[in-house]
């Protein structure tokens, strides 16, 4: 038993050691619930590729740029390049209110949609950019849908965020901010997720603090 008390202390000393460079080195604390192949496929893409612009937006609109970061992410994974996503639904409700079928869809109306061709509004009915925001969003901000798809697309799908759901990131609410982007609603009271992924807002979460958003809260 005496031969066996100096390892016993060797090995307390050395799990301590172990755990406080776990607990006190944030780098690390973030390392282990991020997984390498998220890292590498996503998240280092998302700095190369949009990093300055959404800082220079968050900057503009005063928006937290981690959580726009975590965004691009969860939306586009931080390519360039990457299909569109066509929502036949949102189409078919569009072509309602074209054609005076319904009085609206969100704050889309008819006159809105008057010179519309089917072409574009199957872009309004299809998601653009980084945020991958849906074409008919543009109408509120009184821009084409060009302009949320191209080299503005980061600046005008913020200043989208802003005016919709800004005041939810301005109280931190970051949780329903996600799930609001997703579904349109702030985050159940009671009960499980609405986005299509389950883990949409958790993982969104995750990335900002990533992205260096230490005072998160859900």
């Amino acid at each position: 038993m005496k031969q066996l008390k100096p390892l016993f202390i060797v090995f307390t000393v050395l799990l301590s050691i172990t755990l406080g460079i776990v607990y006190l080195v944030p780098s690390l604390r973030k390392e282990k619930h991020i997984s390498l192949e998220d890292q590498r496929s996503g998240l280092d893409m998302v700095e190369k590729n949009y990093g300055a612009a959404i800082d220079s937006a968050s900057r503009i609109l005063g928006l937290p740029s981690a959580y726009l970061k975590a965004l691009c992410m969860l939306e586009c994974g931080g390519r360039k390049r990457f299909e569109q996503r066509f929502e036949p639904h949102v189409y078919e409700r569009l072509r309602k209110v074209k054609f005076g079928e319904t009085d609206n869809y969100e704050h889309v109306t008819r006159q809105m949609l008057s010179d519309a061709n089917d072409d574009a509004l199957r872009n309004l009915a299809s998601s653009w950019g980084p945020f991958q925001l849906m074409g008919y969003k543009c109408l509120l901000l009184d821009i084409k849908v060009r302009d949320i798809r191209g080299d503005q697309a980061v600046y005008y799908g913020a200043k989208w965020i802003k005016m919709t759901y800004g005041d939810y990131l301005k109280n931190k609410r970051y949780r329903d901010a996600f799930h609001i982007h997703n579904t349109g609603r702030p985050h159940p009271a009671i009960g499980k997720s609405r986005t299509y992924d389950p883990r949409y807002c958790s993982r969104g979460i995750k990335y900002m603090e990533y992205f260096g958003n230490d005072s998160v809260h859900q």
